[in-house]
């Protein structure tokens, strides 16, 4: 390789990351055209590059030492276990002081049930269809987490229609949005797929403890002892806000089974009115197979210091992948312990059942 770089994602000491290029000496360019546009080449790349961390540092998403459990390597705040990017001071700021505006719409999800799919949904709604928003701005500042470290400078750079994403449970979410018109959209999905999903998605990130084995990480997931705590308690507690006018709940289920009316759905509640040809493009351009090729919204773009390399957050995009992975044993474990913490919900409210 003629031209070689060292991209340094660490912020110890630093206002920015840190990149150093140097040319290899074993296969030299004798062509100083050539070189010229590989450096110009090379240029863009690491700018593209280093404004991708840049913006994860501001987001304080640097990689962690190693530990010996999720639990010891995680942020506690209110009981709730947070990947150790996140700092309590930030978390009770995004609580208290961020606030919810009118025209806001929030995603909101536990981790691993589909919320970056519903994310480009969303975007792709709001551009009638046009996939150029999502094909050259990375997702987390087209729809940035309300959580994030910079709310309050957040809250004062984004104007118009905004879209946030957010992981909270219910009692830590922001509390303007009980006195706003802002709209969430709560999308949920069969536990024991995000179980799975959680899995290999923890275990291919290098800013938290990596878990050791699924067994290990089903045990965790089952405790609650995971990023961003319970399901179960995750769930229960927004399904409590379910009939409010400005909350839409969406299954993953559905939306893999009904795309096309899924996202009239959410067309509807967002008042947004879309041609038929625009409603296309949104299912074309959301797809699983599309979004695979995006590099804006696979994390393709991340560096390897926080995200393994080759890793792409749309793994399967299918349904029922736990029986593929549970032993019998934890799938009964698994119900037993559903049918205790879901009892009195009615039947049939989720697809799963």
């Amino acid at each position: 390789m003629p031209l070689s770089w060292v991209h340094n994602c660490s912020t110890r000491g630093t206002s920015r990351p840190q990149i150093t290029m140097f040319i290899s000496p074993y296969r030299p360019i004798h062509s100083t055209a050539k070189l010229g546009k590989l450096m110009i080449l090379l240029t863009l790349r690491l700018n593209s590059i280093s404004a991708i961390c840049h913006d994860l540092y501001s987001w304080n998403l640097t990689p962690r030492a190693q530990s010996v459990s999720m639990s010891e390597d995680g942020v506690w705040f209110e009981g709730i276990l947070f990947p150790n990017f996140y700092q309590t001071e930030n978390l009770r700021t995004a609580c208290e002081k961020f606030v919810m505006k009118d025209e806001d719409t929030v995603i909101v999800s536990y981790p691993k049930s589909g919320t970056l799919w519903l994310m480009e949904i969303l975007c792709l709604i709001h551009s009638h269809g046009d996939p150029k928003w999502v094909q050259s701005v990375p997702f987390w500042k087209r729809s940035p987490w309300i959580e994030r470290r910079d709310t309050e400078q957040l809250d004062r750079d984004l104007e118009g229609p905004r879209f946030f994403t957010s992981h909270l449970p219910f009692h830590l979410f922001p509390k303007s949005f009980f006195t706003s018109k802002g709209k969430v959209i709560y999308i949920i999905r069969n536990p024991r797929d995000a179980l799975v999903s959680g899995y290999f998605f923890w275990s291919r990130t290098n800013f938290v403890k990596s878990p050791d084995s699924l067994e290990q990480f089903f045990e965790q997931f089952i405790q609650g002892n995971v990023p961003y705590g319970s399901w179960f308690e995750h769930i229960r507690g927004w399904m409590s806000v379910r009939h409010r006018e400005n909350v839409l709940l969406l299954s993953y289920e559905e939306l893999q089974k009904n795309p096309r009316s899924t996202i009239e759905r959410i067309c509807q509640f967002l008042g947004k009115k879309l041609s038929p040809e625009e409603l296309d493009s949104v299912l074309k351009n959301s797809s699983f197979q599309v979004m695979k090729q995006n590099k804006m919204s696979n994390l393709a773009v991340l560096p390897e210091e926080l995200m393994n390399t080759g890793f792409l957050v749309t793994r399967k995009g299918t349904c029922g992948d736990w029986k593929n992975h549970f032993t019998v044993a934890q799938a009964e474990a698994f119900d037993k312990l559903y049918q205790e913490k879901m009892k009195g919900f009615p039947g049939g409210l989720f697809p799963w059942e």
